[in-house]
Order: C-alpha cells, then structure tokens, then sequence
C-alpha cells in the first residue's frame, strides 16, 4: 500500500470507529461486538486485505492498552480479592488450555496434544475490554468489576507463556513438565520484578520534571519500556507492563502534579478510545486469511475442532467458577484484613449465583487470542510444516467472534435480566464521606499553620480559605444527612444544588462568551483567550455531572 493509501484507511477507520461508538451510545450495543462486525463486512468487499501482524499487535498496540486499563485499577481491590484474581488468570487458563489440548488430541483425527494445547492457551485469556465497557454502564458491584479488570490484566501472560511452552512441543523440541512450570515461575517472578523496578525508576524522572508535557511524554513511553525490558532479560514483558501501570496508578495522586494527571488521563483515554477501535475493526478484517487455509480439511474435522474449541470456551469457565466457589470456607480468606497481625484472616464473601452467572459471561475473547494464534510458526524448527496451523487459526478465530459478538451483545440484557447493580446510595455516601473527611484534614492543616507568627496578611488569607472550606464541608454534611436518609438504591435529589450547578454553568457560558467577544474586538490576544478558557475549563470540569456523584 501506497503512504496516501495507508492515510485514507486511517481516517475511515477513525471515521468508522467514531460512527460507531454513537450508534452504540443510542442502542446501547457494546461497540466491539459492533466494530468487530463493521471489520467482518469489510473483509468480505472486493478491497484491500488487511492482514494481523501478531509482533505489531503484541509489541506496539498490547502495551499500552494494558498500561492504560491497569493505570484504572484498583491495586487494594486486586490485593483484596487476589486468590479469585489468581484462580480466574492463571488456574483457569492453564485448565482451559489443557481441557482443548486433551480434546483435540482424543477428537480431532490427527491432532497433537500440543498443538491442541497451544489453541487452548491462545483462547483461553478473555479481552475485558467489551464487558467492562457495558459493565460499567449497566452499574456492575464494584467487586466485579475488580474481578473482571484483575483478570485481563493477568491472564494475557499466563497464556502466552503456555503458548510458548506448547509451540515448542508440537515443534519436537521435546516438552518437561518440571521445565515447563520453571519457564513459567521464572517468566511471572521476572516480569513482576521488572514491572516494579520501571515504576521506581519512573517516580524520580517524573519528580525532577513535572511539567505536563514531560510528565506525558514519560507516561506514553513507560509500557513500552516496561515491556521490552522484560523482553530483553527473558521474562513475561506483558506482565512487566501490568505491575508497572498498577503500581503507577496506585501512587499516581503523590508522584504527579495535578495538571500533569489531568493532561496524561485525557491522552491515555483518546490512545486507548483509538487503539480498542482499530483492534475491533481489525479482528473482523481476519476472516478472508483464515478461511483461505481450510481447503484441506473435510467438513467433519472442522466441525468437531470448532465444538471442541467452542465448549472448551464456554464451559470450563463456570464449571470453574461453581468448583472454587464451593471449596471450604477457610480457603475463602485474604490476609491483611486487619491492622492487627495476630488476629485471624478475614473471610472474603463467596460469590453468589447471580454473580457466577455474569461473570461467567464475561468472558468475551479478543485480539490477543488472534495475535498469539497467529505467532504460531509456518513451519516447525525441523523444517515441517506447523501441525494443523490452518485450523488452529480458525477455531480462534470462531471462539473470538462468537464470544465477542454473542456474549458481548447480550452481557446487558443478562445483568439487568438478573437485577445485579451497585448500591448507587452506598457509593455516594462513600465518596460523600471521602470529601468530608479531605476538608476536615484541609481545616487542620490550617489550623496547624496559623501560628503566633502570621502577620496580618496571612492570617486574613487563612480566614478566607477557612471560610470557603467551612462553607464546603457544610454543603457536605447537609448532602449526608439526605443520603443516610435514603431507602436503599435511591440517590434522592438536591434541588437547591441542582439548580446552583445549572446556574453556574450558566455563568461559565456567559465568561467564555464574553472573553470570545473581547478577542474578536481585538481586545484580547489568541494567547490570553486561550490562558482564560483553560481556567474556566477545569472549574467547569470540577462540576459534578449531577448531585451526590
């Protein structure tokens, strides 16, 4: 493809996804499912074919979308539920993989066990991406959603060092369990040290320079320091990248200034709203490379292959869930429940039934099941051809699209069918408490500065900004008296408040109106219309979307 031909294919694609995302606002269709299917349309058009490149996706599209969504977890959440986090990212893909080795092997005429292993590995890790999209916006606990980011974060390593193990195997390099669980403890060991050792080694960089434009600039390379790091000394890279993003995220609010965060989340939000698009739009695009390569299967051999695959898929992950959910109640417990040491661990709730259900529905594949099928090599190190490659890719290839379109196109319908939704009044009084708490520390810090030696200036300036917060934290209490008050699920309305933010957002339109009148009579410069709109930008930003958010 010529550059010009490359530019035009960008900006539809840009187009496409855009287009998409609207239509997925007004229908509440997950966009995925939807971009996935635009993808799928065009494969099947007389144009250009536009094939995966497996070592792009893994080495320049993976990092930072793994980056990203880890940069908004929760570290506390993860730690707190670890061993279901565990459970779902490592035990599961490692059973799933082996349940579609052993069924390849035992079904599918011809199949090898370690060519049936390394499909399994390569399908066995859901993309989060579609359920935590309609998660979110359906009102999902908390806790699942913790579960479901813990795992995708997770996951993508355990596959492809199963992945890796498998295609060495099915080569004839010769295959040792022992080896193999070393390569793998070795692999997780090293990518989290790596991970670690990138986040400390960011912190001083991002302390000595903490204007936004550096403080981004770090951020944007930071996964793919992350992951060629761990890539350079032998270890999972994707997981280097996750353990740097979490623990980034996690101290996020001290090694950063306030105007670096807010530029750097607005940039990773476009990078990941963008790289998720072309993603989506690519796995669809995939359907013409992978039915090209099954002429030399007969129809029996395919189908028992893509059953084998399918059922592997969709059933060992709640036949899982309902196994370690009914396990004793002393495995159910996490340590670090209390500040006492002594004390015993803290029970973690197991998971109800309705929970079982969508979380076992939120297992939707993705694009990294595509670009680790595809690394498989054409042909072995002996000079064979790679054992059944041609059906290994389109057995992913169906367990990616049934996933993401099937499940991800009725994931909402299922939650709201179930009635499973955060207490949005417990959540309020959470965070409404969180404010009080931060402005009566505020009112301390004050109190701890107006000493005996203020002059007149500072202490009236110390009175003024006591005003302003005494006047704020009794907006808050008079919001928590509501929200104590509230039947269970409700968050009741604030009038008065309803109406000062409208009014105030009134008066914002009417600054930037006003400061647009003075640049156009030539009273004001470009540079200080801009300086003035950026400050009533992040006060209007500072507005809730409504009360009690």
């Amino acid at each position: 493809m010529g550059v010009e031909t490359v530019l035009l294919l960008v900006l539809a694609s840009v187009a496409v996804i855009v287009t998409v995302h609207a239509l997925a606002e007004r229908t509440g269709l997950p966009a995925a499912a939807l971009l996935t299917l635009v993808g799928l349309g065009y494969a099947l058009l007389p144009a250009d074919e536009i094939e995966l490149d497996p070592e792009l996706v893994l080495t320049l599209v993976l990092p930072p979308l793994l980056y990203s969504a880890a940069l908004e977890s929760s570290l506390g959440a993860i730690r707190r539920n670890l061993r279901t986090v565990v459970s779902l990212s490592v035990l599961l893909v490692l059973v799933t993989a082996l349940v579609i080795g052993a069924g390849f092997a035992l079904l599918v005429t011809g199949a090898t066990l370690a060519a049936g292993i390394a499909l399994g590995a390569a399908v066995a890790p859901p993309d989060p991406v579609a359920a935590l999209a309609v998660g979110r916006k359906v009102g999902l606990p908390p806790r699942l959603i913790t579960l479901i980011q813990g795992e995708g974060l997770l996951n993508d390593a355990t596959a492809l060092t199963i992945l890796t193990v498998a295609v060495a195997a099915a080569q004839g390099d010769g295959f040792s369990t022992p080896a193999a669980v070393g390569q793998f403890l070795l692999a997780a060991a090293g990518g989290v040290l790596a991970g670690v050792a990138v986040a400390f080694g960011v912190r001083p960089l991002r302390r000595l320079r903490r204007d936004p434009l550096t403080s981004n600039a770090i951020s944007l390379a930071t996964p793919f320091v992350a992951y060629l790091l761990g890539e350079a000394v032998h270890v999972s890279g994707v997981l280097a990248v996750v353990v740097a993003g979490l623990v980034i995220g996690h101290n996020n609010a001290s090694w950063a200034s306030g105007a670096s965060r807010l530029q750097t989340n607005a940039v990773w939000r476009l990078v990941s709203f963008l790289l998720e698009g072309f993603v989506f739009l690519l796995i669809g695009q995939q359907l013409p490379a992978v039915i090209r390569g099954l002429g030399g299967y007969d129809t029996g051999t395919v189908v028992t292959a893509s059953l084998v695959t399918l059922g592997g898929v969709l059933l060992v992950r709640p036949l899982w869930l309902l196994l370690t959910e009914s396990l004793p109640q002393s495995l159910h417990t996490r340590l670090g429940a209390s500040e006492d040491p002594g004390d015993r661990p803290a029970a973690v709730r197991r998971l109800r039934g309705r929970e079982i259900v969508v979380l076992s529905w939120a297992g939707t594949r993705g694009v990294i099941s595509l670009a680790a099928i595809f690394t498989l090599p054409e042909v072995t190190t002996t000079g064979e051809p790679f054992p059944d490659r041609s059906l290994l890719l389109f057995c992913a290839f169906l367990a990616v699209l049934v996933t993401l379109v099937g499940q991800g196109v009725t994931f909402a319908p299922l939650v709201r069918a179930l009635g499973l939704r955060a207490d949005q009044a417990d959540q309020a009084r959470l965070r409404n408490q969180a404010r009080i708490a931060s402005v009566e520390a505020a009112l301390r810090r004050l109190d701890d500065l107006a000493t005996d030696d203020c002059d007149q200036v500072e202490a009236e300036a110390l009175d003024v900004l006591r005003s302003q917060l005494r006047t704020r934290l009794s907006g808050y209490r008079k919001r928590m008296d509501m929200l104590v008050g509230a039947e269970p699920g409700e968050v009741p309305l604030a009038p008065q408040y309803e109406a000062a933010l409208r009014f105030r957002r009134a008066a914002l339109d009417a600054q930037r109106e006003e400061l647009l009148r003075w640049r156009d009579g030539g009273q004001l410069p470009d540079e200080g219309l801009r300086s003035l709109t950026r400050e009533l930008d992040h006060e209007e930003g500072r507005l809730p979307a409504r009360a009690f958010r």
